[in-house]
């Protein structure tokens, strides 16, 4: 079960008392900075750090009476201060501490959304070069099109993630701002300096320039980027889904011992990890239209985005740690079939090589259209009438007017769809 799986480190990261440590951390650090400034006395700065604490409990009954989660947090948090309480929260307003907070939590959710993002990555590579030459047929619009090897289409996926790492650092770097500007961004009742300061204790960067809030086009970056790379997921998964049915029969997910395909058809093994990565992958675009939907808010600020982010931040960074997790586990388990992979190349006499054959043919022949013809009738024929192509190719009279049979056999041959894997991994893997 996922909320089994994210306890130890999402759940514990997104939880109500980390998201009020995380607002302490914020208010400390601020009072600190004013001391500094000389907006607050140096004591009081000490004493709030010191004795600041509270109680989820309190601010729970505490907000159901005011309404107002910042002001019951900071009534509860007071009340262990004492008479410099006065200074908790001094000039600021309440998504200086809301929006700062949020992005520490985001950035190190982050973190270990990357960690397992490296570790794909790793895999992808290794298994990519592990089946570096193993043929397998290549299909476009889903029909058998021409040879390719495995580890050529596990090299696109290695790609396509190293795409989405850099895309996730980007956005991971552009929520990783903080403010301390006041009501409206117009630092009315606090230095800047003492955004900078907190800001750079806290490991974050100052906006340039905010209202009430950080801009929700730097969230709407950081959801997105979680969807696509969710989405790469799924067509991952998708081509395993795929290559898994039975007619096919090409890659597998393992399957454990003692486990279960189906309650009422014993023989099934179901590509089930495959399934829920897919499931997966359509709440989190359906989280980054909401991250976009927060952008306009009204003028300086309105709340619209606020039960929103309650929702997707937490959702979207546990679900993508998580697919991560099972697409690790998916790809460590793959069970590779060759024999079936050749079995579909050569299908129906090996249909799939009508290319070359159509090129060797239009050299001798001097007509691109009469030799298409003429290997399409083939084609359609032996998928038509279950005959082999090789062998109708092989027996047709007009086809030997032009083509010794050893030049027909030479079209049948995998090298030529092969010969330049090596330099297509140089230019992926650099060697």
């Amino acid at each position: 079960m996922i909320e089994r799986y994210t306890l130890p480190e999402m759940g514990k990261l997104w939880s109500e008392e980390n998201k009020f440590k995380s607002w302490l951390k914020v208010e400390i650090e601020a009072a600190r900075a004013m001391a500094e400034h000389k907006m607050i006395p140096v004591s009081a700065a000490r004493s709030i750090e010191k004795k600041a604490k509270f109680k989820v409990s309190e601010i729970d009954r505490i907000e159901k009476e005011v309404n107002h989660d910042v002001l019951a947090f900071l009534t509860n948090v007071s009340k262990s201060i004492g008479s410099d309480a006065k200074y908790l929260h001094f000039g600021l307003t309440s998504s200086d501490v809301v929006d700062t907070a949020l992005s520490l939590r985001i950035k190190e959710a982050a973190g270990i959304i990357d960690k397992k993002l490296a570790a794909a990555i790793k895999l992808v590579a290794q298994l990519a070069k592990k089946y570096k030459n193993v043929p397998c047929i290549g299909r476009t619009h889903g029909v058998l099109a021409e040879p390719m090897t495995v580890g050529l289409k596990f090299s696109v996926w290695y790609t396509e993630l190293k795409r989405s790492q850099v895309r996730f650092k980007a956005a991971t770097a552009g929520i990783s701002v903080g403010k301390l500007s006041g009501a409206v961004g117009n630092f009315a009742n606090v230095d800047p300096k003492v955004e900078a300061a907190v800001c750079k204790r806290l490991g974050l960067k100052a906006a340039e320039v905010s209202t009430q809030v950080i801009q929700r086009d730097r969230h709407a970056a950081f959801i997105t980027s979680i969807a696509i790379l969710g989405s790469s997921l799924e067509k991952f998964a998708t081509e395993i889904r795929n290559l898994q049915r039975t007619e096919i029969g090409e890659m597998y997910e393992g399957f454990t011992k003692g486990q279960k395909g189906s309650s009422s058809m014993p023989h099934k093994k179901n590509p089930i990890t495959a399934e829920r990565i897919t499931g997966i992958a359509r709440l989190l675009r359906g989280y980054a239209l909401s991250a976009m939907e927060n952008i306009p808010l009204w003028h300086e600020r309105d709340i619209a985005h606020s039960s929103v982010e309650r929702i997707i931040f937490p959702d979207a960074t546990t679900l993508i740690d998580y697919s991560l997790h099972k697409f690790i586990g998916l790809m460590s388990g793959l069970v590779i079939n060759k024999e079936r992979m050749l079995e579909n190349i050569y299908f129906r006499g090996g249909l799939v090589f009508s290319q070359r054959l159509l090129l060797k043919l239009t050299e001798t022949i001097g007509s691109r259209e009469k030799a298409y013809k003429i290997v399409q009738k083939h084609g359609l024929a032996a998928i038509e009438k279950k005959l082999s192509f090789k062998e109708a190719v092989l027996k047709d009279k007009e086809i030997s007017k032009y083509l010794k049979k050893n030049e027909i056999e030479k079209c049948f041959e995998l090298k030529p769809f092969v010969r330049n894997v090596d330099k297509i991994f140089k230019r992926v893997f650099g060697k």
